[in-house]
């Protein structure tokens, strides 16, 4: 496992995270507590160090978890967790639809001491505004007390978790700009490069460590999907057209160079493109089982994609992998 530079903390990390959502939610199919604590002492065992999670998944078990998992190697990790939302006064909750949310800074204050007795620790590594529109970004106060928690050993730094879709360029930019942020949390792969690019590029200028969230594009870049693939009921992928699936198929098809012949398997070539681009110091794939785990752990330590590839896989990209553009893509 190769650890890196959180931007321009004091914080090392590994480059694979552990995005605690897939254990601590049960939108991604682990709905076994047990499960949820091996995979996550496996991945440490393994040299994973940096654990992403959230107040709100799971209202709260989303954090219990880390703690329970590895609250006897907490000195040797790097927690990251998110906030803003108030699930505490909004329980009611349709699928994945957003609660409201508070920037005030007597809740944010609460959320994160709240946040601290879960995670039974004293300080947070790294803590995000979790899905923040640009209300937060502009907001001066919340951003005051962000500091203050800081100055009193709270956070060690914070920054903003983009979201929940892909886009939030405008918001990413504006916080990279005008606030001290550490940490800027994303999607970007290699079927979905933009704003991604560009929130890569303005990293570089204001030295803000990236986090990146479904490197493998939902599971499109697992080398997993046939045509026939289905999901489960309360899986979120389900709600996608099937133009997603076989315009995703197609592709993947146009991949073949990046791995065939390499030793590499698709999934540890996707987590290559990330790391390889400028300021993404960290990939969370979505991890639900121990062989998917060992696989994305390996890919660290094996041979990186050379220029010529990255260069390739930019100008597919930027001709849409020479595929008619659906009008669901358009819309998208």
């Amino acid at each position: 496992m190769r650890y890196v530079p959180f931007g321009t903390t004091d914080l090392h990390v590994s480059q694979l995270g552990f995005g605690v959502w897939t254990v601590g939610t049960t939108w991604w199919g682990v709905k076994d507590k047990q499960v949820g604590l091996d995979l996550m002492r496996r991945a440490y065992d393994l040299g994973v160090t940096f654990f992403d999670t959230a107040d709100t998944y799971g209202d709260g078990f989303g954090e219990e978890i880390v703690a329970e998992a590895l609250g006897d190697v907490r000195d040797k990790i790097v927690i990251a967790t998110k906030g803003g939302y108030n699930w505490y006064e909004h329980k009611e909750r349709r699928g994945q639809q957003e609660r409201p949310q508070d920037w005030r800074p007597e809740f944010i204050r609460f959320s994160v001491e709240q946040s601290l007795k879960r995670l039974n620790t004293d300080y947070i590594d790294f803590w995000q505004a979790h899905n923040t529109k640009m209300d937060a970004i502009e907001n001066d106060v919340l951003w005051e007390t962000l500091e203050r928690l800081k100055e009193e050993g709270k956070l060690r730094s914070y920054g903003v978790a983009l979201g929940p879709k892909i886009g939030w360029r405008d918001e990413g930019i504006q916080a990279m700009r005008t606030r001290k942020i550490s940490g800027l949390h994303m999607i970007y792969n290699m079927l979905e490069q933009e704003p991604g690019r560009e929130l890569s590029r303005v990293a570089q200028e204001e030295g803000v460590a990236l986090l990146v969230r479904v490197p493998h594009s939902s599971g499109m870049l697992e080398g997993k999907y046939t045509s026939e693939t289905t999901f489960d009921k309360n899986d979120h992928r389900q709600h996608r057209p099937k133009e997603w699936l076989t315009g995703g198929l197609q592709k993947v098809e146009k991949l073949a160079f990046v791995h065939e012949d390499r030793g590499l398997t698709i999934g540890q070539a996707a987590l290559k493109f990330i790391w390889q681009t400028p300021m993404c110091a960290i990939a969370l794939p979505n991890i639900y089982n121990i062989e998917q785990l060992e696989e994305f752990a390996a890919a660290s330590d094996k041979p990186d994609l050379t220029a010529d590839d990255m260069a390739r896989l930019n100008d597919l990209y930027d001709h849409n992998f020479y595929l008619e553009q659906s009008a669901t893509e358009q819309v998208a």
